[in-house]
């Protein structure tokens, strides 16, 4: 098999999942660089479910070195391992979301590796990943919303139930925020904080283990969650009823979902069951809202009063924290609709082998 013809089946093999990798010109310049030489051979038989050394062994009868292949590729950031006391250690690829998009960059070390990466990355966002972050309009990601009387309120519902989701989790690891450091290396982006990516359980586990983050406890999650939320930061989350592997805090210019719906319109991240609203009266006119907004959805009105897009707004409420007039807060939206359960994301959106 040719060079090009390996990784243009590794191109279609790893288009399969939550979140594929459609096909063009910069995916095939990235996976060159993630899957090198022998790796990419690998990385085109190995499923993407867990499995041990001995039951993969098989798949590779030519491979006496599979274990150690599959060591370089999950420092690397292409395969995901883990091991519970007193089982096998398992292995699986890892896709490219939370993956190998990303992994080169959460250690916040400034590599060639990265910067040659971040370029590609930002191409291919127009080349098709974008589109396939909306694909099937069933995004994989989900705005969680906070706001200064939702943490007292008796209508929020149980998904928006942030401290406790938090205070839930077995490991906690903070990495730094991939879609900044990308945007940074082309001379691009924002001033905003960059270790707050946060993950939790067996990835934040896997993370820490391959150098890629730090482990941190709950009170440390809780505290970069606060911060982030006043420097006006939305987190995101996985787009599942009940699952919080990954809390994301994005800004609208750098971000790979926010900032692709920003400027494409696609939905590629599900917006929060709530809006902002205005309290007229109270609105002092002073504009810090507007600023924050991450999807330009907040602009003054001749009278200047803070008016709200409801049509733009994604309900994350980093508006609300810097309103000196206590104008601003979140409302429920007339048509509430509760995340997906996994078995219906799953379904709506994997495309199989």
């Amino acid at each position: 098999m040719t060079e090009k013809a390996l990784y243009e089946k590794l191109a279609r093999h790893i288009d399969q999942g939550l979140i594929g990798s459609p096909r063009s010109p910069a995916l095939m310049e990235i996976l060159e660089i993630m899957f090198p030489g022998v790796e990419a051979e690998v990385a085109l038989n190995l499923p993407m479910q867990n499995k041990s050394l001995a039951e993969l062994q098989p798949l590779f009868p030519d491979r006496p070195d599979l274990e150690d292949i599959l060591t370089r590729m999950a420092r690397r950031g292409t395969v995901f391992t883990s091991r519970r006391p007193g089982r096998e250690r398992k292995y699986r690829l890892l896709p490219s979301v939370e993956g190998w998009a990303e992994a080169p960059f959460w250690a916040g070390l400034d590599t060639p590796e990265a910067r040659k990466l971040a370029p590609l990355w930002l191409r291919y966002r127009d080349e098709a990943f974008g589109a396939e972050l909306a694909r099937g309009d069933v995004p994989v990601m989900r705005v969680l919303p906070v706001s200064r009387t939702l943490r007292e309120s008796t209508e929020v519902l149980p998904y928006n139930a942030l401290e406790p989701m938090v205070r839930a989790q077995s490991f906690f690891a903070v990495a730094y925020c991939p879609c900044r450091r990308m945007k940074r290396y082309v001379g691009e982006g924002c001033d905003h904080s960059l270790e707050n990516c946060l993950h939790f359980g067996s990835m934040g586990r896997y993370l820490v283990e391959q150098g890629m983050a730090r482990e941190i406890d709950a009170e440390a999650t809780l505290e970069i969650l606060k911060q982030s939320h006043e420097e006006g930061l939305v987190h995101a989350v996985e787009n599942m009823e009940g699952i919080l592997g990954t809390i994301c805090n994005c800004c609208g210019c750098c971000c790979a979902f926010l900032e692709t719906m920003n400027r494409t319109g696609l939905r590629t991240m599900s917006v929060s069951n709530y809006a902002a609203r205005v309290e007229v009266e109270a609105c002092l006119g002073c504009g810090v809202c507007q600023d924050r907004c991450p999807m330009g959805a907040i602009t003054l009105g001749d009278e200047d009063v803070a008016q709200v897009d409801e049509a733009r707004c994604i309900g994350c409420g980093v508006c609300t924290p810097t309103c000196a007039g206590e104008a601003l807060d979140l409302v429920l939206r007339s048509e509430v609709e509760p995340p997906p359960r996994p078995e219906a994301l799953f379904t709506a959106r994997y495309k199989g082998a």
